[in-house]
């Protein structure tokens, strides 16, 4: 059975969120307040960026530095080697940003297909959604539009994540493995979901 495979980002293929991370170590007070407003629903991703990179002291270096501090999962190198044995394709949906997923891949020398927001740098932080949803807006890259149009001719569609922009996605796979958030949501909705902690659990399910 041909699969398809479409995994999260901050929280699941990294062992921390790096959005949190760098609010956490960059942002001055105000910041959870404004994420608290995103996790309700109150305003989009890209207002919730906007409002939370004015916040920020920090340059380019600074982030560079913080994010050369970020592990991936220690079994996520052979889940991709088991996926592409299997002859599955993998495509990671972010709503973080492409910048802090390019650092991370070109240091472990993953090579997956990646949709995000753009983090730019030009007198401050800014974020562009390349992947907006205009009929939603919700989310700054919208990973059920990204699914649709990727997953091509698989026979199943499979979700990997944790967080709330994978509440929408999750809704429209075959199969989904959650943590956190994730899975919560998942129990509350009736959606069949397996439990996982690391992609261990992913492999030895698969």
């Amino acid at each position: 059975m041909k699969r398809v495979f479409f995994l999260d980002f901050d929280g699941t293929i990294t062992k921390i969120d790096t959005c949190f991370l760098m609010v956490n170590t960059f942002a001055g007070d105000g910041w959870k307040e404004i994420d608290e407003q995103w996790e309700r629903k109150e305003i989009t991703t890209e207002e919730c960026a906007s409002l939370t990179f004015k916040l920020f002291r920090a340059d380019l270096d600074d982030v560079r530095k913080l994010i050369e501090t970020v592990e991936i999962d220690d079994y996520f190198m052979e889940f991709l080697d088991l996926c592409r044995k299997q002859g599955d394709d993998v495509y990671v949906l972010s709503d973080g940003y492409d910048l802090i997923i390019d650092m991370v891949f070109k240091r472990y020398g993953i090579e997956v297909p990646y949709y995000a927001n753009r983090m730019i740098y030009e007198d401050g932080f800014q974020i562009a959604c390349p992947y907006l949803n205009p009929d939603c807006g919700q989310c700054g890259t919208c990973k059920s539009s990204l699914m649709k149009r990727l997953k091509g001719d698989a026979e199943q569609v499979v979700y990997v994540g944790d967080g709330y922009s994978d509440t929408c996605p999750a809704e429209k796979a075959d199969l989904v493995f959650a943590k956190g958030v994730l899975y919560r949501y998942c129990l509350e909705k009736g959606i069949p979901v397996v439990c996982f902690e690391t992609f261990r659990d992913i492999i030895k399910h698969l």
